[in-house]
């Protein structure tokens, strides 16, 4: 059986009395798109950090392709990559100027620093502002010649910490799109975020982290189905509220709610279809017209909210 490239046991670290992790346990295969998901706070760049080697665990070990992220750092650094919450660009270098000095300081040579630069400028669309100073770059493209200077090296491991935090969703994609295709080429991607939607989206797997420590795991579809709960919702006229509420409690054997804000009439149930199936016959049976009924199924932010008593955070223009 293949070991996993990335693994942490009982990784712990403190900042004097703050506990920043507690006893955090990962294992990642390699080729995949691992997602941890958590709130600002959670612990989730402190431990990027520590695999990154950019600092040592209190207590705990963590490996990356087999290293000891103490032990050999060193060996370590020479296989990742890391894009951070905010792009640490140089203002006055240009896009082009940037990634050759990255290629230079993996070693490489001019020459060879000169082709992955304007194999990456490319890809990353870039290519047309490539002798433009960062100054001049947007936040996107800055983001963007900031994951190009992580991918310089054509590491095996990507760590990509909130990368696209404060984007606007058009370049959110675009980012989205450019982690697709690294895996596809072969990269192993240990990606953090604090939104659902990016989580569900990319991640083979999901773990969610608050106060330093791993509350749920799985994969999307297996942290929706823990709650075991789906949701019927209906919608009539308001002056049927009261009595499709009475007539849903009975159906599910449990108080229905109002939705204060859609006037929308719900229940929650272990099995979804039959007491849809249950609810729009005894409906029928009333003569109520309704407006809407529909089965809904847990979503990730239900699980979020669940296991962290705190909402998500949803996307949305931050620009």
């Amino acid at each position: 059986m293949a070991q996993p490239i990335i693994s942490t046991t009982n990784l712990a670290r403190t900042f004097g009395k703050t506990k920043a992790l507690d006893g955090v346990s990962i294992s990642i295969d390699e080729g995949m798109i691992y997602g941890l998901l958590g709130p600002n706070g959670a612990g989730k760049t402190t431990l990027v950090r520590i695999l990154a080697t950019l600092i040592p665990p209190t207590s705990g070990t963590a490996t990356v392709a087999g290293l000891d992220v103490v032990r050999h750092s060193a060996k370590v650094r020479k296989i990742i990559g890391l894009a951070g919450q905010f792009a640490a660009v140089d203002d006055f270098l240009t896009g082009r100027e940037t990634l050759e000095m990255v290629g230079r300081f993996y070693h490489l040579s001019n020459q060879e620093a000169k082709k992955r630069a304007a194999v990456l400028l490319e890809r990353l669309s870039l290519a047309d502002a490539a002798n433009r100073t960062a100054k001049t770059y947007s936040g996107g493209m800055r983001k963007r010649l900031d994951i190009g200077a992580s991918l310089i090296g054509e590491p095996k491991i990507i760590f990509l910490d909130e990368p696209t935090t404060g984007l606007d969703p058009r370049t959110r994609a675009e980012v989205w799109d450019i982690v697709r295709d690294l895996v596809k080429r072969g990269s192993t991607i240990l990606l953090t975020t604090q939104y659902l939607e990016e989580a569900d989206a990319l991640a083979q797997y999901i773990s969610v982290v608050d106060h330093g420590k791993i509350v749920a795991q799985g994969t999307s579809s297996e942290l929706k189905n823990s709650l075991g709960q789906d949701l019927v919702e209906v919608a009539v006229e308001k002056d049927l509220q009261s009595q499709v509420q009475n007539i849903l409690s009975t159906v599910a054997g449990q108080p229905a709610t109002i939705d204060e804000i859609t006037g929308h009439i719900r229940i929650t149930a272990k099995e979804g279809s039959a007491t849809l199936l249950a609810v729009a016959n005894a409906l029928k049976a009333q003569q109520i017209t309704v407006h809407d009924i529909a089965l809904h199924r847990p979503t990730l932010d239900d699980v979020f909210l669940a296991v962290t008593g705190k909402p998500t955070v949803k996307e949305q223009t931050k620009q």
